[in-house]
């Protein structure tokens, strides 16, 4: 029987399934010394992981003292209670996954949907999470970073990082509380990160949630969603981590949340520090106190359309623009082709009938894209805007939102030859555009107008098209 210890529990290991005792410890969030508490937090632990892991979490068992000697669910007194979990091979662990470089497109799109699923079956709390609890956590960061100083930390970064998030808390304290009183704040999972997601039959499950302390899970669904895109950053996830969280905003459309993204992602990064710190763990501890660092100065937000023909490249050289760019993780896509297929309720794969495509629902599809770029621009988000935008109207309205938000702007108008146009279109499968060589056809008679954006060869492969715009928007000072 393997064994396996944690600052609060003990797992024994047994052919399929895992044994999970709580220690009779006491710390500031937490206290297990009876044996009432221990069990209690074990049935807790059981009930909360059955909402994302009932296929893992199986009952709380007495441990009873016989003749024989401990007996696990046995008749009598219990001395201990244990919690039976079935047992996953490690390997199926999404931390190992991600290092093995699997963490697929797909996959992370899985995950996000995963998620998307599990805080929207969630009731709102009115009575937990907001300003006020994020402040306790922001002085308990302050608090325990300091004590690291200076075996670990240097106290002049520590206290940078401690006037910076005390400022953004205050800064901020408006919105938690409102979206605490928009059903925001619900009983998440809490400790949602790589090592805590494993994949079962190919399917993403998140398991391991808090079940100590209210405290800890009781939070913004977008706190919840922080700790694992910080985790994806950490460990040099760049692009894994704008996927997920494009994935998620996907669905969620929470745009004016996403101001608070990089709070949140800091406060994490901050959380992980200081119990490296304690730990001895030296790089690690500091790694993670740059990365708070950096999550609260990000760069000046923009906008950035790309536009042209069905069959260019637009999406793709989207994705591949958008790790790194702006506010971590990377820029926010908005593609005309997802906004379409929501306005319908459908996934973007899912495919649209012809009347879709009419001229006012395409003035509807190409206004909400201009509305939600204007809101997440004052957000602090860099947006990618990607659509055709083969109308004047189209494209002075997306240049309106860059505008009115008093961001910078940039467009990019791709263009490539009709055969390499339709040989993409024709090869594309699981995409959310709908378009047809009979679209990309049509197209090559749009009225466009006189373009003024930037004209980029789209005829080579994503990386270099991306490459070019990438210099063009160094030259314009892009973050």
């Amino acid at each position: 029987m393997e064994r396996v210890e944690t600052h609060a529990a003990i797992i024994l290991l047994s052919g399929e399934h895992a044994y999970k005792l709580k220690k009779p410890v006491v710390f500031s969030f937490l206290d297990f010394r009876e044996l009432e508490a221990r069990r209690a937090a074990l049935e807790a632990e059981l009930q909360l992981n059955r909402r994302t892991a009932p296929e893992l979490y199986e009952a709380v068992v007495p441990v009873v003292e016989t003749a024989g000697g401990i007996e696990i669910d046995g008749a009598g007194a219990p001395v201990e209670w244990v919690l039976v979990m079935r047992r996953f091979p490690e390997a199926c662990r999404l931390d190992h996954v991600a290092e093995r470089g699997e963490l697929t497109a797909a996959l992370v799109e899985c995950l996000a949907r995963s998620i998307v699923t599990f805080h929207d079956a969630l009731e709102p709390l009115l009575n937990a999470g907001g300003a006020a609890a994020m402040r306790e956590v922001v002085d308990g960061n302050a608090a325990d970073l300091r004590r690291s100083v200076p075996d670990i930390f240097a106290a002049d970064t520590v206290e940078a990082l401690v006037e910076a998030a005390a400022a953004e808390v205050e800064r901020r304290a408006a919105l938690l509380d409102q979206r605490r009183e928009d059903g925001f704040v619900r009983h998440c999972h809490g400790d949602l990160h790589l090592e805590n997601i494993v994949l079962l039959a190919g399917r993403p499950v998140l398991f391991d949630c808090i079940e100590f302390n209210d405290d800890f899970a009781q939070i913004d669904l977008l706190y919840d969603l922080a700790f694992l895109v910080m985790d994806l950053l950490d460990r040099g996830f760049v692009a894994e981590a704008t996927a997920l969280l494009q994935a998620y905003a996907d669905r969620q459309e929470d745009d004016a949340g996403l101001a608070l993204l990089p709070f949140f992602l800091s406060v994490r990064a901050a959380i992980r520090a200081k119990v490296e710190a304690f730990a001895g763990e030296r790089p690690k501890a500091k790694s993670y106190l740059q990365l708070a660092t950096r999550a609260l100065r990000p760069p000046t937000a923009r906008l950035i359309a790309i536009g042209g023909r069905s069959g260019t490249g637009k999406s793709s050289v989207a994705r591949a623009l958008a790790p790194g760019l702006g506010a971590m993780p990377g820029a926010v896509l908005l593609r005309s082709d997802v906004i379409r297929k929501r306005l319908f309720g459908l996934e973007p794969t899912e495919k649209l009938p012809e009347a879709a495509y009419a001229e006012a629902v395409s003035e509807r599809v190409f206004e909400q894209l201009a509305e939600r770029a204007e809101t997440l621009l004052r957000a602090g988000r860099t947006v990618i805007a990607d659509g055709v935008f083969g109308g004047p109207d189209q494209r002075a309205r997306i240049e309106r939102a860059a505008a009115a938000a008093g961001v910078p702007f940039q467009g990019f108008w791709l263009e490539a030859p009709e055969a390499v146009l339709e040989a993409r279109v024709e090869g594309r499968e699981g995409d959310a555009s709908d378009a047809d060589i009979a679209v990309v056809r049509a197209q090559a008679a749009m009225r466009t107008g006189a373009i003024d954006w930037s004209s980029i060869d789209a005829s080579g492969s994503v990386e270099a098209v991306a490459g070019r715009i990438g210099v063009e928007l160094e030259r314009g000072g892009a973050g």
